[in-house]
C-alpha cells in the first residue's frame, strides 16, 4: 500500500522516487509477479494457481506524484498496479489549468490544498487516469467520492459515497469498477452491507496483512510499504513465504 511518491523524505506516507524505483527493480529482477487486481481476486478464490512468488501493488488517493513520480517507473519495469480514486478530487482537478507545483508539495500542504478546492495540483485528473489507464498496466477503482469516513455516515450517504464514485469511473475509464477501498481503513456492517448492495465485488481496508486463499474479499489486508529499499526487500521475503509470513504476523499481533 502506497500513498506518496515524491522526493520528501521523512514526509508522512510519502516513499521517494529513488527507493520506489528501487522497490520496482527489485520486484522485477527478482521474479516477483505483479498481480492486477482481477488477478488477486482469482487467486484468493482459488481460481489462479500461482507458482511464483507475487505481489499486488496498490495506492490510495490518487495523489498526481503516483503519475510524475510512480507512473515511469511502473511503465519502465512493466509494473501492474491498482490506484484507489477520490472522484471528488479528480472530477475537481480535470477542466482547470494543469499546475504542476514544484517542488512536489508534502502531505501536509497536499491537504490544505484539497480544502482550498485546488486539487487540480496534486491530484489526477481524467487525462492522467486515462492514460495511466491506457497503459495496460494500471486499473482504477473507488476511494469514494469524497473519502469521508465510512462508519459515521449515514445510508443515504454512504450510498451517494459508493455509488457515485463507482458509476463516475467507469463512465470515465469505460472499465468496470467493482472494487473498493475505505478511506482511512473505517467502516461498519451497514457500510459493508451498502458496498454489497452497490456492487462492490471486493474492498481493500488498512488492516496488516498478506491476502491468502478463501480470504474474506471484503476485508482484504495490505502491507503499508515504508521509504527503505532494504526494508521492502526483507519484508518480500518474509511476506511471500507462507510460513515465514504466518509466523511473522502472529509476532506483530502479540
Amino acid at each position: 500500500m502506497y500513498h506518496h511518491v515524491n522526493p520528501h523524505k521523512g514526509d508522512m506516507v510519502t516513499v521517494t522516487p529513488d527507493v520506489f524505483e528501487g522497490q520496482m527493480r527489485y520486484l522485477r529482477e527478482r521474479g516477483y509477479r505483479t498481480l492486477n487486481i482481477n488477478e488477486l481476486i482469482s487467486y484468493i478464490n482459488g481460481n489462479l494457481e500461482l507458482r511464483h512468488k507475487a505481489v499486488a501493488v496498490t495506492f490510495d488517493d490518487g495523489w498526481l506524484d503516483n503519475y510524475i513520480y510512480a507512473f515511469p517507473v511502473l511503465e519502465k519495469y512493466k509494473i501492474n498496479a491498482a490506484v484507489f480514486v477520490i472522484t471528488d478530487w479528480t472530477e475537481n482537478a480535470s477542466g482547470k489549468p494543469e499546475g504542476i507545483p514544484f517542488p512536489a508539495p508534502t502531505h501536509k500542504e497536499s491537504r490544505l490544498l484539497v480544502e482550498k478546492k485546488e486539487t487540480y495540483k496534486i491530484a489526477l485528473n481524467w487525462k492522467t487516469v486515462k492514460e495511466m489507464s491506457d497503459s495496460g498496466l494500471v486499473g482504477f477503482y473507488s476511494h469514494t467520492k469524497s473519502h469521508r469516513r465510512c462508519d459515521e455516515l449515514s445510508g443515504t450517504e454512504l450510498l451517494e459515497e459508493l455509488e457515485d464514485s463507482k458509476n463516475l469511473l467507469e463512465q470515465k475509464t469505460g472499465r468496470s469498477c467493482p472494487y473498493l477501498c475505505w478511506p482511512y481503513g473505517k467502516y461498519n456492517n451497514t457500510a459493508l452491507d451498502i458496498a454489497k448492495k452497490t456492487g462492490y465485488k471486493a474492498v481493500f481496508t488498512t488492516e496488516h496483512g498478506v491476502a491468502g486463499r478463501g480470504d474474506d474479499l471484503m476485508a482484504i489486508r495490505r502491507i503499508v510499504v515504508k521509504d527503505s529499499v532494504d526494508w521492502f526487500k526483507k519484508r518480500m521475503l518474509v511476506y511471500t513465504n507462507s510460513v515465514l509470513s504466518a509466523c511473522y504476523l502472529k509476532l506483530k499481533r502479540k
